[in-house]
């Protein structure tokens, strides 16, 4: 089967419904979902997005804010510009109808909260649960335009390029297990991260570094892909999953505490507000040094009325599990979560591949460098979402739609074995890719992520060439890749900066002052 369409969107988080809805109204537009309409990183977002809005903060302060937090890797052009179109990106939002919470004492301004790295209140939220309420306001608006439409259920398998051109792709109908022609005269990927290469990580499933590979494979350059971060307070839990506690929680006062102590005051002089990678390095020690299972947040100085006025998500979702955070400290441990590399783009959000953008957390746009301060990614989102239906818009009457592209050859055998194959690859994967390229490394510990990967490697594609594919065999073909371009790009970093801390080199080199590219070998 094949469909026809002016755009395709590869995911359906903040940054592709945003391009979505801003490209639909002079284009078709049709949107593919792995899992359902929403169903990512995204909705989970708790925090809120980074924008100037107060008169006591100035667009300068923000972007020295994320220099200092992207520790000398930041372009500071993307900087600039995804700074200055902040505001522009949070009245779009307010347009559409996104309601977020308003200041108490005054119900003409809006209640701006403080994060990790940064100066100055400037964090926009709707209480604790920012992402669901964009989600949900964007789903709503994307399911009743004309000009959209939607697959859930549809797992992209690769790109369709013609010389340099993206085409389309092929994508895999998870619930007829057979794989179907998209053309398109232009592809936007917002695939999101790929977070969910580690053993414990706050994203939900589908984060499996889709786009990263897909577009590697096409020919794109990727970068800073040794750039994960790791949130430092996911909740420890045996049935909790990857629950988070905002950084929010430390932005209105909470504490850090391991054996009775708060530990942040000794190693950072902004405390539990110093940026997420000096945080998570910093529990990760204390768990290490004394042998502890986790530490703990503890925010029972405040009051029951602040805690639950400000965090009534956070705040019953942990009565679930048994925890009362008026009254008692909370266990947490530091899990992955957000990729600060991706696929190389530039200010329209243009990949190296004609006719294919990308936009969120599957890019490397500049912004992050070796760290990402808290709520500049949905901030991203917005920025380049809207960068790249712009260009696009711009573009598409000088682009054909290609028609008839070749078939997809089904001629394969299934496998009673895949689902124990895949299984307990992805596990072995997800287990060395924690201990080896985890918060902390050393060259050795890289060594031996790299043979392991190129044992899973051989098997995964094996494996791929003879049987029926799944969408459960393509997310570990694409992890696979993603671990291999991870572990590639830690090795060639020699020093340690930002999220890339390695026993080897402790101390920062002034020659790796630039984003570690890689280059596909051959373009497919």
């Amino acid at each position: 089967m094949e469909h026809h369409t002016d755009v395709l969107i590869i995911g359906a988080g903040t940054a592709g419904l945003t391009a979505a809805l801003e490209l639909a109204e002079k284009a078709k537009v049709t949107i593919l979902c792995k899992s359902t309409l929403g169903e990512g990183s995204s909705l989970y977002a708790q925090g809120g997005i980074a924008a100037v809005m107060d008169e006591g903060d100035s667009l300068e302060s923000h972007i020295q804010d994320t220099l200092i937090a992207g520790d000398g890797l930041c372009d500071e052009k993307a900087v600039r510009f995804t700074v200055e179109h902040a505001k522009e990106g949070i009245e779009w939002l307010i347009s559409q109808g996104v309601s977020f919470t308003v200041d108490s004492s005054d119900n003409s301004t809006y209640h701006l909260t403080q994060e990790g790295g940064h100066s100055y209140r400037r964090i926009l939220h709707a209480a604790d649960a920012t992402g669901k309420e964009v989600q949900t306001t964007l789903v709503s608006l994307a399911k009743a335009h004309k000009n959209i439409s939607i697959y859930e259920h549809y797992n992209v398998v690769d790109l369709i390029c013609h010389q340099r051109k993206c085409v389309g792709a092929y994508v895999l109908n998870i619930k007829t297990k057979k794989v179907e022609t998209f053309a398109a005269k232009a592809t936007i990927l917002a695939t999101g991260g790929a977070s969910r290469v580690y053993q414990y990580s706050t994203n939900p499933v589908v984060s499996s570094g889709d786009g990263i590979a897909i577009a590697y494979r096409a020919g794109c350059k990727v970068a800073n892909l040794e750039f994960n971060q790791f949130h430092p307070t996911c909740l420890y839990h045996p049935k909790a999953g990857s629950f988070l506690l905002s950084e929010a929680l430390r932005g209105e006062g909470a504490y850090l505490i391991a054996n009775n102590k708060r530990f942040m005051l000794e190693i950072d002089s902004r405390a539990e507000l110093a940026p997420r990678d000096i945080v998570a390095r910093a529990i990760d020690f204390q768990m290490k040094k004394y042998g502890l299972e986790c530490v703990y947040l503890d925010m029972r100085h405040k009051s029951k009325a602040f805690i639950t006025s400000h965090f009534p998500m956070i705040y019953q979702s942990l009565l679930k599990y048994g925890f009362d955070l008026t009254k008692d400290q909370i266990p947490v441990v530091p899990a992955a979560h957000y990729t600060c590399g991706g696929v190389m783009v530039d200010q329209r959000a243009r990949t190296d591949i004609t006719g294919l953008y990308a936009a969120g957390e599957v890019t490397y746009t500049g912004l992050h460098g070796a760290n990402r301060m808290a709520s500049n990614s949905l901030l991203e989102c917005l920025v380049y979402a809207k960068a790249a239906a712009e260009d696009i818009t711009n573009q598409l009457d000088n682009w054909t739609l290609e028609r008839d592209l070749p078939k997809w050859d089904d001629a394969l055998v299934e496998d009673s074995e895949e689902e124990v194959f895949i299984h307990h690859n992805w596990k072995e994967l997800r287990r060395f890719m924690w201990d080896f390229m985890g918060i902390v490394r050393s060259n050795k510990r890289l060594a031996r992520a790299s043979n392991r990967i190129n044992l899973l490697r051989q098997e995964v594609f094996e494996y791929y060439s003879d049987f029926t594919i799944t969408s459960d065999l393509l997310e570990l073909r694409n992890l696979v890749l993603v671990a291999e371009l991870m572990v590639e790009s830690a090795k060639r970093r020699k020093e340690s900066r930002g999220l890339h801390y390695t026993l080897d080199y402790k101390h920062k080199d002034k020659r790796y002052l630039k984003p570690t590219i890689i280059r596909p070998a051959k373009s497919l």
